[in-house]
């Protein structure tokens, strides 16, 4: 499989969350990817969580319900170690479909709501941390090149 090459940030797509040009960081540094959402609620064996987006006021207060999960424990570049519930879904990034696993953190102090893991991008991309939106901007062009004049 030919690697593609991914800058140190982009926007992607996430087609079973239903959310689009959501921005995302991608962390050599950090093992698993993670997505920010609020309220994380475990009941009736189901997870109950907020997706919260400021560049995206449509995904303000989207309640999300995940009946398949998983509970993993991640240890923060701090070296604290955080329970995290961890769920399945789908990213689409240079007009590719993926599989992802995605654990479910409050990451309201960070800049941005989806961190990549070396999990996700190992076999799939090389980083270059001077590019930036690579994929998004790759999409951008397409979509223009598709709309008549």
């Amino acid at each position: 499989m030919e690697k593609r090459v991914i800058g140190k940030f982009d926007k992607a797509d996430f087609p079973m969350l239903k959310m689009e040009n959501i921005a995302i960081k991608i962390d050599t540094g950090a093992y698993t990817s993670s997505i920010h959402c609020n309220n994380i609620v475990e009941q009736e064996d189901a997870i109950h969580c907020t997706f919260l987006d400021e560049e995206h006021p449509l995904y303000n207060g989207t309640e999300i319900i995940f009946k398949d999960y998983d509970i993993v424990f991640v240890k923060s570049s701090n070296g604290i170690i955080q329970k995290r519930f961890q769920v399945q879904s789908t990213i689409k990034i240079f007009d590719k479909l993926y599989k992802i696993s995605l654990s479910l953190s409050a990451r309201q102090e960070m800049r941005y709501p989806v961190l990549i893991g070396r999990k996700f991008l190992t076999k799939k991309f090389i980083v270059d941390p001077e590019l930036v939106d690579v994929s998004y901007n790759l999409k951008l062009n397409e979509h223009k090149n598709t709309v008549k004049k």
